[in-house]
């Protein structure tokens, strides 16, 4: 039961349904003084271009939580197909230490201090400005700082328990 008494879908009805709605995958970092830290996240979207902001899911009891909310920025750090081998070291499923989470890429910093992939998809450099909690999950209102695009189209999804590559061919036509 949840507030107003009705019965809410079950967990593991509600994942399955999840399999079903695919997303970007995402490398989500922070720098400062409670240290770097990242983790993998498919829940991320736009909230708003006036001013430009999003919002990033983070469970509570992730490594990479508390250190993320006390330094107050974060990077959206969105993966590339040839970057799939990221998501299993930074949601946690090897033995990588939260330092060698980040070695073997290039990293660089925009304007908040934490960590941006070179070579990404896209990158949102991003200010925490407001924190809700929601069940398990803390869900970051981001104010976005800079933003870093690639010269391609190629996006990496998580869809149906799996990864997929997602690109599309820029045409550009003579006039």
């Amino acid at each position: 039961m949840y507030e107003g008494g009705a019965v809410a879908v079950e967990k593991q009805a509600y994942r399955e349904a999840m399999a079903h709605l695919g997303a970007a995958v995402n490398v989500i970092t922070t720098d400062g003084p409670a240290g770097k830290a990242g983790f993998t996240a498919s829940a991320v979207t736009s909230v708003t271009d006036s001013p430009p902001t999003l919002l990033v899911c983070a469970n509570r009891t992730n490594d990479s939580y508390p250190a993320m909310k006390a330094n107050g920025v974060l990077c959206v750090n969105t993966l590339r197909q040839s970057q799939q081998d990221l998501s299993p070291v930074f949601a946690g499923m090897t033995e990588h230490t939260m330092d060698q989470r980040f070695s073997g890429y290039t990293w660089h910093q925009l304007e908040t201090g934490a960590p941006a992939l070179d070579q990404a998809e896209v990158v949102f450099d991003c200010r925490i400005t407001q924190v809700v909690e929601c069940g398990t999950h803390d869900v970051f209102f981001c104010t976005v700082e800079a933003v870093r695009t690639s010269e391609e189209y190629e996006g990496l999804i998580y869809y149906g328990r799996d990864y997929h590559k997602v690109a599309i061919k820029k045409v550009t036509i003579d006039k």
